[in-house]
């Protein structure tokens, strides 16, 4: 019989979620014999972060980047990211290619290399943003955006949603 190879996956939570939103995948791929690191980014879940101390993208990815900067050289782990946590996870990529052994982009915004980072972003229709509010935050001249989905939004994402796991 084959032995199943045990991998690590570092799941990153999408826009407005936090490390809870693995609360069903992170049981059943602990349950097949995997490793799985979740945390909370930069002001999201229950880091203690306050959004008025993010001043750049790094900033918000840091989290990401001291889990990966605790995975031992000899190490590969597989990346997941839903939402727009498919740019932290590109973000991730750029900076340690080496401890990576595949990235799976879960209904995630992935950066081209020809087109600026905040591209991607910038093609959602707005009628597909119904009520989520982007909110500028800081100094004027720092153009910095806060994200907060709406009534809306959440019933229209999560609606479909199994309320168990099967």
């Amino acid at each position: 019989m084959e032995e199943k190879q045990q991998r690590h996956f570092v799941l990153v939570h999408g826009a407005c979620l936090g490390a809870w939103c693995w609360y069903k995948l992170q049981p059943l791929l602990e349950a097949a014999g995997h490793r799985v690191t979740v945390f909370d980014l930069s002001a999201s879940g229950i880091d203690p972060k306050s959004l008025n101390e993010l001043r750049t993208f790094t900033d918000y990815t840091l989290p990401l980047f001291k889990v990966m900067d605790s995975i031992s050289p000899d190490e590969k782990v597989v990346l997941v990211g839903h939402s727009l946590g498919g740019m932290n996870l590109a973000f991730a990529m750029e900076k340690y290619p080496l401890k990576i052994s595949a990235a799976v982009f879960v209904t995630a915004y992935m950066p081209d290399t020809v087109h600026r980072p905040s591209y991607v972003l910038e093609q959602t229709p707005p009628q597909d943003s119904l009520d989520t509010q982007f909110i500028q935050f800081g100094r004027p001249e720092d153009k910095l955006t806060a994200m907060f989905f709406g009534p809306k939004y959440i019933s229209r994402m999560y609606r479909l949603c199994s309320p168990e796991v099967k």
